[in-house]
């Protein structure tokens, strides 16, 4: 099915108003738009606000509200408090905005929704349009968070491994933390077990994810859903390159320093330059940041760390280095593409991950919370696309570790391993998105689907 396939299918987009979110969702509305759909993303006031957007984006953007439009999240007083407003004051600012757009000469199809907000269900069903959830995080860690709500996996974590259908043998340090410090974040927990309360009612599952990757979670998902895995959800610049001008996001809500990033990495010698980033959420502990800037400096490597404003004043005071630059944003596709990147030292959020496989860039992990811990055992036992540097009895991840993990990669023989594998992991990914690939499949059923609802 290409863009000559039009229709009126009309989709409005829901993602939780975080920018590890939206990027995911944005994407896969560009695809949608590519093949013929009408895509239309609702993001909340405060964000909508606070983004630089790309003006020729083909997406149509809208708002809903949280309750809180001046500052979102910063606003509220506690998690429970945010959450419990997203769902109220988001349910019926959600309906409103259906109730306009049915009034207009494009009326909605379905409703494609973040799973971290399953209350979106409940407007498509009232509106009597399809309810599409979009599992934002890998397979594997939906896996263990179905199986939590579902009372099979119960908590506290019993034992010193989980062993789940679909998955490998896990130790509980390789659980996400909303699982294995289930006190720690409450409402954050319940969050995301309760992605899987309505899952049987909805039309569809889609996951930011593609078969190859997790074939065997997959297969499990595959006999309770109707699933399709539709990833890796990079602008196509980077994969298939078949939407034109798709070379970003399209959203940001940091303003990256591209011309410093760029300029700095023009003069380094291919495959010399270790380039860190923890993402747009993850807060690093001060102690921690420490020793991972010391562990950088004894790398005796070029690096390019990215240290959010609200986390530069952690940085150690003496820390003088002529081969590091930090910056407080950077385009990240653009850097991990660049010719003198070696690896990338990253808390493995799904998305960095993704785009580290799907770009051939090996890895060093150092996961903090959430999901990341998963992810970094696939990363180094399951992926072998790298390796994880392992907390003490403190959890911190000593300078000595940072040196060693790094030197591993970049210099030894471990190092050349997981370079082989990150290529063949880029060529599979390139291939799941491209014309006639597995996740190009599943979104042209999709898109059917849509057509002749």
């Amino acid at each position: 099915m290409d863009s000559t396939s039009r229709s009126r299918a009309h989709v409005v987009i829901l993602p939780y108003p975080a920018q590890g979110h939206i990027n995911p969702l944005l994407q896969f509305a560009k695809r949608l738009v590519s093949k013929g759909v009408k895509a239309t993303l609702a993001n909340t006031v405060f964000i909508n606000n606070s983004m630089l957007a790309d003006p020729s984006s083909p997406i149509q953007f809208q708002t809903i509200s949280d309750g809180f439009d001046e500052a979102g999240y910063a606003q509220a007083p506690n998690a429970d408090v945010y959450l419990s407003s997203l769902e109220s004051v988001g349910s019926k600012t959600l309906a409103n905005l259906i109730n306009k757009l049915n009034n207009s000469d494009s009326p909605v199809t379905a409703i494609i929704y973040d799973g971290f907000l399953p209350w979106a269900l409940d407007v498509a069903k009232q509106f009597g349009v399809l309810g599409v959830v979009f599992l934002t995080q890998s397979c594997a860690v939906n896996n263990i968070y179905y199986h939590v709500q579902r009372g099979v996996l119960s908590m506290p974590i019993s034992g010193s491994t989980v062993s789940l259908p679909g998955l490998p043998i896990l130790k509980v340090s390789e659980i996400p933390s909303f699982v294995s410090d289930y006190e720690a974040y409450p409402a954050w927990s319940d969050t995301l077990f309760n992605q899987f309360k309505n899952i049987d009612e909805a039309h569809w599952v889609l996951c930011n994810s593609f078969h190859m990757l997790e074939e065997e979670a997959v297969d499990w998902m595959a006999k309770r859903w109707h699933i399709g895995t539709i990833g890796p959800t990079l602008p196509s610049k980077y994969l298939d390159k078949r939407i034109e001008d798709d070379k970003d996001y399209g959203i940001s809500l940091f303003k990256p320093d591209t011309t410093i990033c760029m300029n700095w990495l023009r003069d380094k010698q291919n495959g010399s330059v270790v380039y860190v980033s923890f993402g747009s959420l993850a807060e690093v502990g001060q102690e921690q940041m420490e020793e991972l800037a010391f562990g950088l400096k004894s790398s005796n490597c070029y690096f390019l760390w990215v240290v959010r404003e609200s986390e530069q004043s952690k940085l150690p005071k003496n820390l003088v280095n002529e081969k590091g630059l930090v910056v407080k944003w950077c385009p990240q596709l653009e850097v991990l593409t660049d010719k003198a990147i070696g690896c990338f030292v990253t808390h493995c959020g799904f998305n960095s991950v993704l785009e580290a496989l799907s770009l051939g860039v090996p890895i060093v992990g150092m996961p903090q919370w959430t999901d990341q811990p998963t992810n970094a055992k696939y990363v180094e036992d399951v992926w072998r696309i790298g390796i994880r540097a392992l907390p003490d009895k403190d959890g911190i991840v000593r300078r000595q570790v940072v040196e060693a993990c790094i030197r591993e990669v970049m210099e030894k023989e471990k190092g050349r391993e997981t370079k082989e594998n990150a290529k063949k992991w880029k060529k599979l990914a390139m291939e799941a998105v491209d014309k006639g690939g597995t996740s190009d499949q599943n979104i042209d059923q999709f898109v059917a689907k849509l057509i002749n609802s």
